[in-house]
């Protein structure tokens, strides 16, 4: 499977997370995808380990198999000259440098779109290309900061609390990728390239879109719920005789079907509970009538009885047991890098019921001077 992406020419000017996650992406599409990098030491990602894989951490094969790296000084008159010409025949140009330094060097998008007016130029910001932050630099927790998402996370009594995941890291780059696609498309019609922008705030402010509108009709502010969702109950996590589980019963039927199947088909009754919306109001006492019941069997056992009853259900894995579930396997998400023994998690996507595969290892720095720029 060459990939939908297959012909499309991708410069990567960038490091950290959310450029070369943009990057890969197209990689696995099937894009060539080339990484510049800075020639002392490359991508800061090589060495966030452990653990490493020979010289470079897993953090950085993860996040540019299939590409091709090259080093070139952007302060270097000559670099910035063999960058242009790199980008005279290239579909995509993506960067997500220290705000600023691009224009600073003369690679910006007037200065490379002069070059080839038909190239898509990627920018991935901290905050985004206006206003009092432009030039700030960010990371993901500093945006989860300031774009409210750690005032959202945990119990009501708990500090502010992170997201595991780089979220807004991991978002900006698919939102990179989205706008480039459709950039393409339209470059079809048009002929032209054109600048797209995407911003950790932005995809901050993406995530708490929901309750940013509800406090804009409201003027309250959100509780958190920990493990629990702010709107629907009963939506979360309760303790069984074991292990604890997930349920989400989101809508009056499937509540029905639960009361049900737990033995307490007089709850459907209960005037507190008769609605979405008042069993939302009433959440404590939605817990309070289940969690007892809950807690006489095992999960498994619940497992069986919801699951059957039609209800949305599911186990609290941790890695090691999201690793060996039949799921994961069924699905054919872990990959082995082609020349390596790594496994990595692919593209959660697929063209025609095939995942793409990764078509290479992850480049050593400087790999492939000599076959895109003639110099070591």
């Amino acid at each position: 499977m060459s990939g939908p992406l297959a012909g499309v020419k991708v410069i990567e000017v960038g490091q950290a997370l959310a450029g070369p996650l943009a990057g890969v992406i197209m990689a696995d599409m099937g894009a060539e995808v080339i990484k510049v990098e800075k020639p002392d030491g490359g991508d800061d990602a090589r060495l966030w380990g452990p653990p490493f894989v020979g010289p470079d951490s897993v953090s950085f094969h993860t996040n540019n198999r299939g590409k091709k790296s090259i080093t070139l000084d952007i302060k270097s008159a000559a670099d910035v000259a063999a960058l242009k010409e790199l980008v005279k025949d290239a579909d995509i140009l993506i960067q997500n440098l220290r705000p600023g330094i691009v224009d600073d060097f003369g690679i910006g998008p007037d200065a490379l779109m002069a070059v080839n007016p038909r190239l898509i130029y990627c920018s991935i910001w901290a905050f985004g290309y206006t206003g009092p932050l432009k030039l700030a630099p960010g990371f993901d927790p500093l945006l989860q900061c300031y774009g409210a998402v750690v005032t959202l996370t945990g119990r009501p009594d708990d500090p502010p609390t992170f997201c595991a995941p780089a979220i807004n890291d991991t978002a900006t780059g698919m939102w990179c990728v989205i706008g480039a696609l459709a950039a393409l498309k339209q470059r079809d019609t048009t002929g032209k390239g054109c600048v797209v922008d995407a911003s950790l705030f932005e995809s901050a402010v993406a995530w708490v879109q929901g309750p940013l509108n509800n406090y804009h009709v409201t003027g309250k502010m959100p509780q958190r719920h920990g493990a629990a969702s702010a709107t629907l109950s009963p939506y979360q996590i309760f303790e069984t005789a074991d292990r604890p589980i997930c349920i989400a019963a989101g809508n009056d039927r499937l509540f029905v079907k639960l009361a049900r199947a737990m033995g307490h088909p007089e709850w459907c009754d209960d005037p507190r509970l008769s609605d979405g919306r008042k069993r939302a109001a009433n959440r404590d006492h939605v817990v309070a009538s289940m969690q007892p019941v809950l807690s006489t069997k095992t999960r498994q056992e619940w497992m069986g009885i919801i699951g059957e009853a039609g209800v949305p259900c599911a186990p609290v894995n941790n890695l090691a047991e999201l690793s060996e579930t039949e799921q994961l396997q069924s699905m054919d998400m872990l990959r082995t890098l082609p020349g390596s023994d790594l496994k990595i998690v692919g593209l959660p996507i697929s063209f025609d019921r095939q995942r793409p595969h990764p078509r290479s290892d992850s480049p050593k720095l400087g790999e492939h001077n000599r076959e895109l720029l003639g110099r070591d």
